[in-house]
């Protein structure tokens, strides 16, 4: 047998020893639960695709996604500390969390517009936004009365009260009455009308006409983020990464999750999904030219907040600095795996 010598002795103890550090409970993945907002679907795609391909775990994460839908509570959980991440809809909740002195803070912006859309019927001499005004009926949620539907009364005066029809999440209405629209996710009820209905409907992107939130945001609360700051930056990286390989991976395994989670959902839905985000910008565009995904900036943050003060959908002179944080994102995180 060969004599190691002094030095490979070393090697071999270090190397050894190295194995033992890896192998101890301090190298634990650290556990991370992450609330969506609802029932699993392509939108929350990227973020199933980290869970899929190991890309948490090389981040040192073991995470498990809970999924929202109607009788989910993931906020809830999250301010009980339930859960450690939750995906908020837009900044419109995190100015209800200003308003309301809730301890939460985004850290991340997964899209850079809110894929709510105005949807309507084609042929009917509705080519632009502003043409909406002329429709007697327009079905939309509470939420969307009280929020956007402000807005686009204070930026386009000809928009009325009257127009407003409570939306059922039935398409049925909508597809009975030409004179009407409907509100939607872009990503999803056009998916639907035209399935149903027949039709290739005009499509309004309430973001592309200057409703500038970004949304699918990662929210947690703000003594965790302050406490641990190392584990929110590897759960927002690789969320990021993971963005990237499902948008321009293979995403099989992550959309197998997702029907998983969700069985009504189809692979068509799934690829018609994935299309309309490309094609309308919903992840990438604006800051993600220059940061890459999951970007947002305070000129964005006052920027909405400065039109939502003027429609009088929030209070003015909310204190938003505990309430979002910019320090964890455009950094051009995953940027190379675009293809």
């Amino acid at each position: 047998m060969t004599k190691l010598s002094g030095w490979n002795a070393t090697l071999c103890v270090l190397a050894a020893g190295t194995a033992a550090l890896l192998a101890s409970p301090a190298f634990a993945l650290d556990k991370v639960t992450f609330g969506t907002n609802w029932l699993a679907e392509p939108e929350h795609g990227g973020f199933y695709q980290a869970v899929a391909d190991g890309t948490y775990e090389k981040y040192g994460l073991d995470v498990t996604i809970i999924q929202g839908g109607p009788q989910a509570a993931n906020q809830a959980l999250l301010l009980a500390d339930k859960i450690n991440f939750y995906m908020q809809g837009n900044l419109l909740g995190t100015f209800s969390a200003a308003e309301q002195g809730v301890p939460v803070v985004e850290v991340a912006a997964i899209f850079q517009k809110d894929p709510q859309v105005l949807i309507a019927h084609p042929n009917v001499g509705i080519e632009k936004f502003e043409d909406l005004t002329k429709l007697p009926t327009i079905f939309m949620g509470k939420d969307g009365f009280a929020t956007y539907f402000q807005w686009m009364k204070a930026t386009w005066p000809a928009f009325k009260d009257e127009q407003y029809k409570p939306y059922t999440f039935n398409p049925a209405p909508f597809l009975a009455d030409k004179q009407s629209a409907q509100q939607g996710y872009i990503t999803s009820e056009p998916f639907a009308i035209e399935k149903e209905g027949g039709i290739k409907p005009e499509l309004f992107l309430l973001a592309d006409a200057g409703f500038s939130t970004p949304a699918t945001l990662i929210e947690a609360k703000q003594d965790y983020v302050a406490a641990n700051k190392d584990l929110v930056q590897r759960f927002v990286d690789a969320s990021i990464i993971g963005w990237y390989n499902y948008l321009y991976g293979d995403n099989k395994a992550a959309n197998d999750l997702i029907k998983k989670d969700n069985p009504e959902m189809t692979d068509g839905q799934i690829d018609f999904s994935i299309t309309m985000m490309q094609q309308y910008g919903i992840v990438e565009s604006g800051a993600t030219d220059e940061g890459g995904i999951g970007c947002f900036t305070d000129a964005a943050v006052k920027d909405f907040y400065g039109k939502m003060v003027e429609a009088k959908v929030v209070k003015a002179d909310l204190d938003l600095s505990k309430v979002y944080d910019t320090s964890f994102v455009c950094k051009k995180v995953g940027m190379d795996l675009k293809k």
